[in-house]
């Protein structure tokens, strides 16, 4: 898959899905501005290791004038958008329905749906008045199989991405432009490291048809070819990268 002379935007772009979303893109040929929050040193060595052909920013996507900015400065550096990956998000900590605070439910709205509409918003007002373009959203297993314990919030998050990939598909659709989504199951990355135990995962690879976890490499393609011409009849389609543990 060729994404020459392509402008992309990778959200959370410097650590596991993400990084390895910015690095396939660089690699067919796309020039790749990606964003990143706490990982300072993780974004450093992606620019050093993929060279001018990328661009790292640092930016709170929760915040409107944050994403304003992102999308200005991947204008000016790399020309008009061609593809948005909102990759962005979190599970931020695991906690029982009658333990989550608002503050944390409110805090899942805003890293996950919250900053995937306000990126999909800033792109399209750049892809629809050249009626062209793709959006590649980042769903989870958790939209369909409710998460892990202490995941409601996550989960619901997702589900509501999941949602709304499909309805924005609908909308703008009929402008040319396709909105498709991922939704991994458990991929070896810093987030199971974080907020699953090795006992945990293990359990999972069990249930799993495919036996074995996830590489963000693995979802890395998915993203390129929703992205891609070989993928130009599908939209409103979320993808589930789970090894089969979705039937």
């Amino acid at each position: 898959m060729s994404f020459q002379h392509k402008v992309v935007l990778v959200t959370g772009g410097a650590s596991g899905i993400g990084a390895a979303a910015t690095r396939a893109f660089a690699k067919a040929g796309a020039r790749v501005a990606f964003t990143y929050a706490t990982s300072r040193d993780e974004a450093a060595a992606l620019s050093a290791e993929l060279g001018s052909k990328t661009l790292a920013l640092p930016a709170d996507l929760t915040r409107p004038e944050a994403v304003t900015e992102v999308f200005a400065r991947t204008e000016r550096e790399f020309g008009p958008l061609d593809v948005l990956f909102a990759n962005a998000g979190g599970l931020l900590q695991r906690s029982r329905c009658v333990d989550t605070t608002l503050e944390l439910w409110q805090q899942a709205i805003a890293v996950n749906l919250t900053s995937t509409f306000l990126c999909c918003q800033a792109a399209l007002r750049s892809m629809e008045p050249r009626r062209t373009g793709a959006i590649v959203t980042m769903a989870s297993l958790a939209a369909f199989d409710g998460g892990g314990p202490g995941a409601s919030h996550y989960a619901a998050t997702k589900g509501a991405v999941a949602t709304y990939t499909r309805s924005l598909a609908k909308e703008v659709g009929p402008l040319g432009i396709r909105v498709n989504g991922v939704a991994p199951g458990l991929i070896g990355t810093r987030f199971h490291d974080v907020f699953n135990t090795p006992q945990g995962r293990a359990a999972v690879v069990e249930r799993t048809p495919l036996r074995r976890e996830g590489t963000p490499e693995d979802v890395a393609e998915a993203v390129l070819y929703l992205a891609s011409d070989r993928a130009s009849f599908l939209a409103g389609e979320i993808i589930q990268i789970n090894g089969g543990m979705g039937f």
